[in-house]
C-alpha cells in the first residue's frame, strides 16, 4: 500500500473520535457511562422543523441536486433572521452562503485563501478544525493563547508584527468552544482594526450565539462597523435548534470571501438536500419562545452542575453562553490524566483541555448536554471518588 500524504501523517488524531473510542471501550466493560465529552444536544429537534422536513421530503422537486450556494428561499430566511436577531442587513443573493454545517465551511475556507506556507491565526485552546483546515491547505497555524487573566479572549497585541503582516486568515470564536468566553463589541472593534491594518480576513465562528444565560445575548461580529469589509461569520442550526445530525449551516458577510469559499465548495460538494433546507427555513422562522425553553433547561443544568463542582472545591466559573463548562484540573495532574481518572473512577467522559491546544493544559471541558439528573449523578460519583483531592 502507498504511504499516506504528509498532511494526514501530520494531522493530530481528531479529539472527539478518540474520546468516542474511550467511551465505547468503557461501555464494553459494562460501565454506566455519563458522557460529558462531546457537545451534542440531547433535546429533540422542535416539532415544526421535523414536520417541515417530512412535507418537503415528499416533494419530488427536492430529490434532485440542489444549487451549490443553497436555495434562495433559505438564504432569504437567514437574512431575515439576522435582521431580526442582530439588526444586520444582508443581501441573500451574495452575502449568504449555505453550508453542510458550519464545520464544513470552516474546514474549507483555508483552501480558498491559504497557499503552501501561508499563515493562519487561531486561538489555543480552540476548535481543532481551524488547524486541520489550515494544514490541509498546506498552511501554518500561529496559535494565540487564551489566558484567564484576559477573560479567555485573544490579545491581538501579543501577535508579532511580522506574523500579523504575513497572515491571511484570523479564526475567532465567540461564544467560545471550549472556554465559553463571550466577546463584546469593544473586542470585535479591535478585531476589525487589526484586520484592516494587516489585510487579514476574519473568520468568526458564532455557532453558539443562541445558547446563552441570564438574558445576556451575545453580539455578532457582523454588528460592528466595517466587519463586512474584512470578514465573514459562520453559523449553524446544529446547536441552536438541536439539529446536529441534519448538517446545515451558513456563512454571511463579505461577498468576495463568500464567493471564493463557494468556488471551493462547488468543486468538492453538491450542496445541502433541499428538504433539509426547507426544514432550516422553518427553524429560522420559529418564535424565540421555543429557544427560550431550551435555554432555560440548559441554565438549570448549568446552575446545578457549577454549584456542585464549586462545593467540591473545583475552580470553575459559570459559563455566560454555550453549553460547556471549562474547569481547572486539581493541582499537579495533567488534563489527560484527569480525564482518564474521571472515566476509570467515576465512569464520566470528559474532554482534556490539551486536546484543544497547549494552552488548554490544566483544564477539562464538560458539557451540559445530558439531563439534570445525570449531572447530579456525575457530581455524586465525583464526590465519592474524591477526585478533587487526587
Amino acid at each position: 500500500m502507498k504511504k499516506v500524504a504528509d498532511r494526514i501523517k501530520n494531522l493530530p488524531p481528531y479529539l472527539f473520535a478518540q474520546i468516542d473510542r474511550m467511551k465505547q471501550e468503557a461501555i464494553r466493560q459494562g460501565k454506566d457511562i455519563i458522557n460529558l465529552g462531546v457537545g451534542d444536544p440531547d433535546m429533540p429537534t422542535p416539532a415544526p422543523i421535523i414536520h417541515a422536513l417530512q412535507k418537503a421530503a415528499e416533494n419530488p422537486m427536492h430529490h434532485q441536486y440542489p444549487s451549490y450556494e443553497g436555495m434562495l428561499s433559505f438564504r432569504r430566511a437567514v437574512a431575515d433572521w439576522y435582521q431580526r436577531r442582530f439588526q444586520i442587513g444582508l443581501d441573500p443573493e451574495c452575502e449568504v452562503l449555505t453550508l453542510i454545517g458550519s464545520k464544513e465551511g470552516i474546514g474549507h475556507i483555508p483552501l480558498a485563501f491559504i497557499d503552501p506556507g501561508d499563515v493562519a491565526l487561531m486561538t489555543s485552546p480552540g476548535y481543532p478544525v481551524y488547524h486541520a483546515g489550515t494544514l490541509f491547505a498546506g498552511g501554518k497555524s500561529y496559535l494565540i493563547p487564551l489566558r484567564p487573566e484576559n477573560h479567555f479572549l485573544p490579545d491581538l497585541q501579543d501577535i508579532p508584527s511580522d506574523i500579523a503582516k504575513c497572515a491571511k486568515l484570523l479564526f475567532i470564536n465567540s461564544p467560545n468552544n471550549p472556554t465559553a468566553a463571550v466577546a463584546n463589541k469593544a473586542f470585535f472593534e479591535r478585531v476589525v482594526d487589526f484586520a484592516r491594518q494587516n489585510e487579514i480576513i476574519v473568520c468568526h465562528d458564532a455557532a453558539y450565539s443562541e445558547v446563552y444565560y441570564d438574558g445576556q445575548r451575545p453580539v455578532s461580529f457582523m454588528e460592528i462597523d466595517g466587519a463586512k469589509e474584512v470578514g465573514i461569520e459562520f453559523h449553524s442550526l446544529s446547536k441552536t435548534y438541536n439539529m446536529t445530525g441534519w448538517r446545515i449551516g451558513f456563512a454571511v458577510g463579505n461577498r468576495e470571501v463568500l464567493a471564493a469559499l463557494g468556488k471551493v465548495k462547488s468543486n468538492l460538494d453538491s450542496g445541502v438536500f433541499q428538504a433539509v433546507q426547507e426544514a432550516g427555513i422553518a427553524a429560522l422562522r420559529l418564535d424565540d419562545a421555543v429557544l427560550s425553553v431550551i435555554r432555560k433547561i440548559y441554565q438549570e443544568r448549568r446552575d446545578v452542575f457549577i454549584q456542585g463542582l464549586i462545593k467540591m472545591g473545583f475552580v470553575v466559573s459559570p459559563p455566560a453562553a454555550s453549553f460547556y463548562v471549562w474547569m481547572q484540573t486539581p493541582k499537579n495532574i495533567s488534563s489527560s490524566n484527569f480525564t482518564t481518572l474521571l472515566l476509570s473512577r467515576a465512569a464520566i467522559v470528559s474532554t482534556p483541555g490539551i486536546g484543544f491546544g497547549d494552552s488548554g493544559e490544566g483544564y477539562v471541558r464538560m458539557t451540559l448536554t445530558v439531563p439534570k439528573e445525570r449531572l447530579e449523578e456525575a457530581l455524586d460519583r465525583m464526590e465519592k471518588a474524591e477526585l478533587y483531592g487526587w
